[in-house]
């Protein structure tokens, strides 16, 4: 093995291990691309774009980038309905591979604003599916003919591994969330049950009734009474 495919295998290695020690689902995105960068031969700019909801409700979001050239892409696609991202999203491509803008006989308007953004070849890899969710990663070199089989492969490889590190950061950050929601209802219900003289199924009785009242989340009146003392439309 030479130096450069040892230093790779040693870089593909160790990427699951960064991936996951971050502290973030942002920080764990913001990794990802970089690692695209630094990794994939060819690659001079990554970002993640995801798609939300279903239908002609779907709404297209760039969660990170490590260029401003790839959000200008991304919004380019959404305004335009067209481009490799969103297609890769959206038809669960696992991988693309675009070797020259220049030529290629798709998506015509985004190709023509792509060469104008300096835009010479892309690549891109499903991250993640889930019943209303889709995303990818994509790559960008101002050069044609920048991606290689080999280059894809390493893709593909890379990309398999931020898969499993951005679910694993998703499901933590939920969990998380979840606990906070859960101590904060709690602080509130005994807020409630002080003030009121009650029980505390009475108490959560009550913050359920403002919450249904108002149409404001439970958490969101457990926030407002821990903050404020306030019941939101108590009298």
């Amino acid at each position: 093995m030479s130096n450069g495919s040892e230093e790779l295998a040693i870089a593909l290695a160790t990427m699951p291990r960064d991936l996951l020690s971050q502290r973030s689902v942002q920080l764990t995105l913001d990794r990802i691309c970089e690692h695209a960068v630094r990794l994939v031969d060819g690659c001079e700019h990554a970002g993640i774009l995801t798609l939300h909801g279903a239908g002609r409700g779907r709404r297209a979001e760039t969660l990170s980038v490590t260029h401003e050239l790839v959000t200008r892409s991304d919004q380019i696609q959404v305004d335009l309905g067209e481009g490799p991202c969103l297609d890769a999203a959206q038809h669960r491509e696992q991988a693309y591979r675009i070797s020259d803008m220049t030529s290629t006989p798709h998506w015509p308007r985004y190709a023509a604003k792509a060469r104008d953004l300096g835009i010479g070849s892309m690549m891109g890899f499903l991250l993640y599916t889930e019943e209303d969710e889709l995303g990818a990663l994509n790559l960008y070199s101002s050069r044609p003919a920048a991606f290689t089989e080999h280059s894809e492969l390493i893709g593909w490889i890379m990309a398999s591994h931020a898969a499993v590190a951005f679910s694993s950061a998703r499901v933590d950050s939920q969990l998380h969330a979840a606990v906070a929601t859960r101590q904060l209802i709690g602080e509130a219900i005994g807020i409630v049950m002080e003030r009121y003289k009650i029980s505390e199924d009475q108490a959560f009785d009550v913050l359920r009734t403002s919450s249904q009242h108002g149409n404001v989340k439970l958490r969101d009146v457990a926030e407002q009474v821990t903050t404020t003392g306030e019941i939101p439309g108590a009298r």
